[in-house]
């Protein structure tokens, strides 16, 4: 079998596809505020309900828009600190061993400081309706 080497036209076109491709691609792309990655979901002896466990990781400096879920949220904070922000309460700070619970259909938001933050989130929640749902405004919190 015999290799062609590649004309010189043809490495610099290709050379400027990936520099302009650099300029535009992922870079140019949103760095999403968080990442929730579904670990287990499980039907619950309640009819048409479904807990959903859920790890979840911001990056520094994140801020999560106010939302709902169609239930409650339990959290466990694994690493960094983070604002919650329930409507109607003071908001709070989480850091590290701290827990905190979000009653079903409550508006609440947040924030993270300067360092990346994950926490253990159970959600138990109406089947067949989105994870959460944004305040209108607010952004995309199905992330």
């Amino acid at each position: 079998m015999h290799l062609r080497t590649p004309k010189p036209a043809l490495m610099f076109a290709f050379a400027a596809a990936m520099v302009v491709w650099g300029a535009h691609g992922p870079r140019a792309q949103p760095q999403a505020e968080f990442t929730r990655t579904i670990l287990q979901v499980r039907d619950l002896r309640v009819p048409g309900r479904a807990a959903v466990v859920a790890r979840v990781e911001f990056r520094p400096g994140a801020v999560i828009g106010r939302h709902t879920h169609p239930g409650e949220e339990i959290g466990y904070v694994l690493e960094g600190t983070l604002v919650l922000e329930v409507e109607g309460k003071a908001p709070v700070t989480l850091k590290a061993g701290d827990s905190y619970f979000v009653e079903a259909g409550r508006v609440h938001g947040g924030r993270n400081g300067n360092a990346p933050a994950r926490v253990l989130a159970t959600y138990l929640v109406e089947k067949g309706k989105p994870l959460a749902m944004a305040v209108e405004g607010e952004g995309d919190v199905r992330n």
